[in-house]
């Protein structure tokens, strides 16, 4: 068996990569290899601050002696509930992260106070932005702002951020590179909103739709009408019926769906109208299933037997994905 010292750069920097990011700048003092190891580029590529209180001094020192260009993707954790002498994320740090980071693509903020941080102090390289229980201020993404804030952003992730309203939603449309939306517990947000800004945002390829007060039925409608090409839907069953979901008959490019409970209502569809919907389809691979209790029963084999051409999965809820990166 290898020791720690027999084994080749590679595999201890796979190693390294798995450790937190105290842990990483503790390692390299233990030799010069394992020193000049923790400042390779590949190791600070993407980088979970979530894990620690983490005081603006400290980051500073991390942005300066170790992210940089090497940095790609980045989770930061704010204070929200710590109290108002909790350090918060400030606009200045925002910004030099985005002089100092130049290729930085993905950036995921937890728990932050943003309500006092302007939308143009992002990094303006970002292709993929996560709000995840964040405050914003009522003047973020609304459709008055400068239109050349984040030229590049792809996808936005917004997860119970509870000022996110139908204003916020219509003021997407001026991202005109995005491509995924994913909304989750935007409580605020209207049916008739919904409706109004999928208009707009027509070029969509990825939409989700879960744990809002939306039903699914009048989230699939406006999917119909507005959404012609797009390629992945995630919503949850809440308010699904059979008429509600035969509305996505016929979608030319959808190539997988996922239906998430676990409101299952007398109203769902049977497998047997999920599966004569999908096969209207012509481009479904994935069909998913999850938190519907379906799993091992006789809708999963009707499903999986009635769709040989694709991919049915069907199981509980997963867990929050560690590799948030991906």
């Amino acid at each position: 068996m290898a020791t720690l010292v027999e084994l080749p750069d590679s595999v201890l920097l796979e190693i390294f990569s798995y450790l937190p990011v105290r842990d990483r700048i503790r390692i390299s003092r233990v030799c010069h290899r394992w020193k000049r190891l923790v400042d390779d580029r590949w190791l600070w590529r993407h980088v979970d601050l979530t894990l620690y209180t983490m005081r603006p001094k400290v980051m500073w020192h991390l942005l300066r002696r170790y992210m940089g260009s090497r940095l790609h993707s980045l989770r930061m954790g704010g204070y929200l509930f710590s109290g108002s002498q909790a350090p918060q994320l400030s606009p200045a740090l925002l910004r030099a992260l985005g002089q100092k980071c130049p290729n930085l693509q993905r950036l995921c903020l937890h728990v932050a106070d943003l309500s006092m941080v302007p939308i143009t102090s992002l990094p303006s390289t970002l292709r993929t932005l996560e709000l995840h229980s964040c405050e914003i201020s009522m003047a973020w993404l609304l459709k008055q702002q400068d239109p050349t804030v984040l030229p590049l952003l792809e996808c936005i992730v917004l997860d119970r951020v509870p000022a996110f309203r139908d204003e916020h939603l219509q003021g997407l449309t001026r991202f005109r590179a995005l491509r995924s939306l994913v909304l989750g517990g935007t409580y605020r947000v209207t049916e008739t909103g919904l409706d109004a800004s999928l208009q707009e945002l027509s070029y969509l390829q990825r939409l989700e739709v879960v744990g809002c007060t939306l039903s699914a039925d009048s989230t699939l409608l406006a999917i119909s009408r507005h959404l012609r090409d797009v390629r992945k839907i995630r919503l949850t069953v809440r308010g699904l019926s059979a008429p509600g979901l035969a509305v996505l008959e016929g979608m030319p490019a959808l190539e997988s769906l996922c239906l998430q409970g676990p409101l299952v209502t007398p109203e769902m569809p049977t497998p047997t109208e999920i599966l004569s919907s999908c096969l209207t389809m012509p481009k479904l691979r994935v069909l998913e299933l999850q938190g519907l209790g379906w799993e091992g029963q006789e809708a999963e084999k009707i499903l999986c037997k009635g769709l040989p051409h694709c991919m049915v999965i069907v199981r509980a809820c997963p867990k929050e994905s560690m590799d948030w990166w991906m």
